[in-house]
């Protein structure tokens, strides 16, 4: 059910008012309310509220406190905290960007009702005039379709699933599915993405949408989708296992911003590739030490199995430069180090084009989705060095890890090809207005900003 609706004949005002601009307010209003909104303790302070009687005692106006410069989550708190009802956004004693409240306000209404009921029905708001209802609902849905699948466990989540999912937004679109499954990775030549897979009971598979005209630039989506991580043989322990459900985090950014390209008929050839594994422990697991031959022809050694993100995306990587991409970008939640260095708010950009992080960085503060550039510091090259093959998967040093990670993926892209891999955390910890804990999406409308500024003239 959206939350954002086209009409209702009897939707209540929204009144914005600030801490600064309330007593004014106050002063244009009647005794009686100037009484109620006293005795209601009201101060108009960011993220409340306070219902207005009218002649017959129902519920007329609501003033919603906001800080003096609104953002996009300051209306998140009131879907789930209102009377259930139609609202709508009238004008108050704050001035605020209607559409990016609305994109808020359903940010907010999100619940995960897989396994649980949801807690009450969210109030509903009508959407703003003059604001573009399809993007606006295309974005909540992308949103929304990020949180569901990184919170859904990987029993109901793993490879398979991931592919029915890929699979049917390629039939709604008209875009083309197809993918390589267990055995057929290596006949193909996806040596690295079986090799992390293998040990699992649910076989490896690279996942692939195409969509669009041919004759378009070509885009390449790539995502990381490790369903769940144990680490393989280099076993993470249980604190930092509990929550790898969420190691397919790049994936289901990938998906969405795939589908959001599509919804808005984009002028591209969409290439969506999804390498799709469980890094699980079996007698047929892959071991430390060993060389892997990957896709591009490099041998890789294998210093830790839990550093996989970047063992499967290199095949697919490389394959997408070989598809003639005129664009990269890849999505995954690789490093911890970058979680230690950013925190979780801020997904980590690495770019091989400076003109191209600048783009990126200046549409993730436009659209209130930030991202931070680190840089591909060929300096820490040698940190990957091997003794025994062409390089390593990671190495002894435990510096710079989210840097020497991206390093590790620059390789298999080819320097004349635009690329931008983005290192996402996936995950609010708290529980915030618009920002439940759980999945989310992180550099989503950022990225698809972008993509539109890029390609959509």
């Amino acid at each position: 059910m959206t939350v954002l609706i086209d009409t209702s004949p009897q939707a209540i005002p929204l009144l914005p008012v600030s801490a600064a601009t309330l007593p004014a307010w106050l002063e244009s209003e009647s005794a009686t309310i100037r009484r109620w909104v006293i005795s209601n303790g009201f101060s108009a302070i960011a993220g409340t509220w306070c219902g207005l009687p009218g002649a017959d005692g129902g519920l007329a106006r609501v003033l919603v406190g906001l800080p003096d410069a609104p953002g996009l989550y300051s209306l998140a708190h009131l879907p789930q905290a209102l009377p259930e009802g139609d609202y709508v956004l009238a004008e108050g004693s704050v001035a605020i960007d209607a559409a990016r409240a609305a994109l808020g306000f359903a940010l907010g209404a999100y619940q995960f009702t897989r396994y649980k009921s949801a807690r009450r029905a969210p109030a509903r708001l009508l959407l703003p005039a003059a604001c573009d209802g399809l993007a606006l609902r295309a974005l909540a849905g992308a949103t929304a379709l990020v949180r569901d699948l990184i919170n859904t466990p990987t029993e109901h989540m793993g490879p398979a699933e991931l592919a029915a999912i890929a699979s049917g937004i390629a039939t709604v679109h008209g875009g083309k599915f197809h993918e390589w499954v267990g055995e057929e990775l290596l006949s193909a030549n996806f040596p690295a993405i079986h090799a992390v897979g293998r040990a699992s009971h649910r076989p490896p598979r690279l996942l692939q949408v195409t969509w669009g005209d041919p004759r378009h630039p070509q885009l390449a989506i790539v995502g990381k989708g490790v369903c769940f991580d144990t680490g393989g043989l280099d076993m993470k322990s249980a604190e930092f296992m509990r929550w790898m459900k969420k190691d397919m985090g790049g994936a289901a950014h990938a998906i969405a911003l795939a589908e959001l390209v599509m919804v808005h008929k984009l002028p591209v050839r969409l290439n969506l590739l999804v390498p799709a594994v469980e890094n699980a422990i079996s007698g047929n697991a892959y071991r430390p030490g060993e060389v892997i031959r990957t896709r591009a022809g490099f041998n890789v050694e294998i210093d830790n199995t839990d550093a996989e993100g970047r063992v499967v995306l290199c095949d697919a990587l490389t394959f997408a430069a070989q598809q003639r991409a005129e664009l990269i970008v890849d999505f995954a939640t690789l490093t911890g180090a970058a979680r230690v260095a950013l925190g979780p708010d801020l997904p980590a950009l690495f770019a091989n084009r400076d003109d191209l992080a600048a783009q990126i960085l200046s549409c993730g503060r436009e659209q209130h989705d930030p991202l931070w550039q680190l840089p591909l510091w060929q300096g820490y090259r040698t940190m990957l060095d091997s003794g025994i093959a062409d390089f390593a998967n990671s190495g002894a040093s435990r510096h710079a890890g989210a840097i020497t990670a991206a390093l590790y993926l620059e390789r298999f892209v080819p320097a004349e090809i635009p690329w931008a891999h983005i290192d996402v955390y996936s995950w609010n910890d708290t529980e915030r207005p618009g920002r439940p804990k759980g999945g989310e999406a992180q550099s989503l409308r950022a990225m698809f900003a972008f993509l539109r500024q890029r390609f959509a003239s």
